[in-house]
C-alpha cells in the first residue's frame, strides 16, 4: 500500500444496500467476522436504530477498505492510511439529489467508526488494531445553529388556523405538538389511555422515547376537551394507541409532517416542520419566565445542557444589560459637552487627570462622562481577599475617593479596613 489508490466514483455512489456482508466476507472473512461479532454484542444493549447505524457504517467502511487495499483482510491490519481513504470516499459520496454529504453526517460516520475501534481494543478482541487509527481532528467541525422556532406573531397565525381544523385526529395531533412540546415519535406512541387525572389536573403520560425515559406532562384544558371528543367520536382504538390515521394505522412522521404543513399553508406562514412547534413552545416558555428546570422536565431533557440551547435564543440577561447600557450611551450622546478653548489634546488629558481613579497598582483614566459597571468590581466580589500588608494602599484609595467625592468607593474601602481591624 505504498501508493494511494484512486477512490472509485461509482463505488462512492452506491447505496448502503449495495455493500452486503456476503460480498465483503468473500474477500476478507476475518474482517467481516470481527465487525459482525461487534454488531451482535451491540444489539444486546443498544437500540435497533443505533445498531442499524453501525451496521451501515461498518458495511460501507469494509467495502471501501477491500476496494482500496485488497490485501487488508483483518481489522487488526487497518491503519491510518485506510482511514484517510475512507475520508476521501465520504467526501466524494453524493446524496440522492446530487449534493455532498453534510458535515454532520460525515462526523457521525467517522464517530461511529472511532467508537468501534475503541471498543474492540478495550474488549480485548484478538483481531483489533494496536491503536485507534481515527483522531479527533478527523471529525469535521459542524455548525451549531440555534433551533428554528416561530415568533409570537407567526405562532398566533398558526394556532388560529389550527383552531379551524375540522378533522379531529389532525387537530389533536398538531395541538399536542404545539401545547406540550412532545416529539412526533412520542405522540405516535401515546397509549389510548395516556390521559390521567391526578387531583385537579389532567396529565398525559408520554412513553419511553428517544432518551429512554418516560414522563408526565400537564394538559391544557383545550387538550383535555379535544382528547375526550376525539376518543368519543373515534370509538375503540384499533391499535391501542391514542392517535390513529383514517386507515387505522398509528400516526408516523410523514403523516405528522403533512398535517402540520397543511395547517401552515392555511395560516399563510410558509413551511413549518413539526419539531419547530417543540422549539416554539420552549422559546415562549423561556420568554415568559418559566425556569429551565421546569422546561427540561416538560420536554423530557435528560441534561440541562440540552435545555440551555433554548436559553441562547432569548437571553434576557444579555438583552436587559444591552438596553440598559445603550440607554446610558444614548443619553450621553444627547448631552452637550463644552470644552475650554485650549487644544483638544490638552482638554482630553485634563479631563482624564481630573477624574482618574486610584487603583492598587495604578490609575483608571476613564472620563467621568463614561459610566463603568466594573468600577471596584474586584473589591465587591465575594472572593476578594486582602490583608494587613495592604492597609497603606487601602487608606490611600479611601482618602483619594473621599477627596474626589466618590462616596460609594470610599465606603467600600472603609468597610474593608474595618474588616481587617476585626480580624487582626
Amino acid at each position: 500500500m505504498s501508493a494511494q489508490p484512486e477512490i472509485s466514483p461509482a463505488a462512492s455512489q452506491r447505496s448502503a444496500a449495495e455493500f452486503p456482508w456476503t460480498a465483503s466476507a468473500a474477500h476478507a472473512p476475518q474482517l467481516v467476522a470481527t465487525m459482525t461479532q461487534y454488531l451482535d454484542q451491540l444489539a444486546v444493549s443498544a437500540r435497533p436504530g443505533t445498531v442499524s447505524a453501525y451496521d451501515i457504517t461498518l458495511r460501507q467502511f469494509a467495502a471501501c477498505v477491500i476496494e482500496t487495499d485488497p490485501t487488508c483482510r483483518r481489522v487488526a491490519d487497518i491503519d491510518r492510511r485506510h482511514i484517510e481513504y475512507y475520508k476521501l470516499w465520504l467526501k466524494d459520496r453524493r446524496r440522492a439529489g446530487g449534493t455532498a454529504l453534510a458535515a454532520k453526517t460525515v462526523r457521525h460516520r467517522l464517530g461511529l467508526l472511532r467508537v468501534f475501534f475503541e471498543r474492540v481494543i478495550e474488549w480485548g478482541y484478538d483481531d483489533a488494531p494496536a491503536r485507534v487509527p481515527i483522531y479527533p481532528g478527523d471529525l469535521p467541525e459542524v455548525d451549531d445553529p440555534l433551533p428554528k422556532f416561530l415568533d409570537d406573531a407567526t405562532a398566533a397565525q398558526f394556532m388560529a388556523a389550527l383552531a379551524t381544523e375540522t378533522t379531529p385526529a389532525k387537530r389533536l395531533l398538531v395541538e399536542l405538538l404545539a401545547r406540550t412540546g412532545m416529539r412526533v415519535s412520542e405522540a405516535g406512541q401515546l397509549d389510548d389511555d395516556a390521559m390521567v387525572r391526578i387531583g385537579d389536573t389532567h396529565w398525559l403520560r408520554v412513553p419511553v422515547g428517544k432518551l429512554h425515559n418516560d414522563r408526565y406532562v400537564p394538559l391544557h384544558p383545550i387538550l383535555v376537551d379535544l382528547i375526550d371528543t376525539y376518543r368519543r367520536e373515534r370509538g375503540r382504538s384499533r391499535t391501542g394507541k391514542l392517535l390513529e390515521r383514517a386507515d387505522g394505522r398509528p400516526v408516523d412522521r410523514r403523516t405528522a409532517y403533512r398535517w402540520v404543513q397543511a395547517v401552515a399553508r392555511r395560516a399563510g406562514v410558509g413551511p413549518v416542520h413539526p419539531h419547530q412547534l417543540r422549539h416554539t413552545l420552549a422559546t415562549q416558555a423561556i420568554n415568559r419566565g418559566m425556569s429551565l428546570e421546569a422546561i427540561a422536565a416538560l420536554l423530557g431533557h435528560r441534561s440541562m445542557r440540552m435545555t440551555l440551547t433554548y436559553a441562547r435564543i432569548t437571553d434576557r440577561t444579555v438583552a436587559d444589560e444591552y438596553f440598559r447600557v445603550t440607554a446610558a450611551v444614548e443619553a450621553n450622546y444627547q448631552q452637550r459637552h463644552d470644552l475650554p478653548d485650549d487644544t483638544a489634546g490638552d482638554n482630553m488629558h485634563r479631563i482624564a487627570a481630573d477624574h482618574r481613579r486610584l487603583l492598587g497598582n495604578g490609575h483608571c483614566t476613564r472620563p467621568v462622562a463614561l459610566d463603568c459597571q466594573f468600577e471596584t468590581i474586584c473589591e465587591r466580589c465575594g472572593f476578594y481577599e486582602t490583608g494587613p500588608e495592604f492597609v497603606p494602599v487601602l487608606l490611600r484609595q479611601r482618602d483619594h475617593a473621599a477627596t474626589n467625592d466618590q462616596h460609594d468607593r470610599a465606603q467600600i474601602y472603609t468597610r474593608l479596613l474595618a474588616d481587617l481591624d476585626d480580624t487582626t
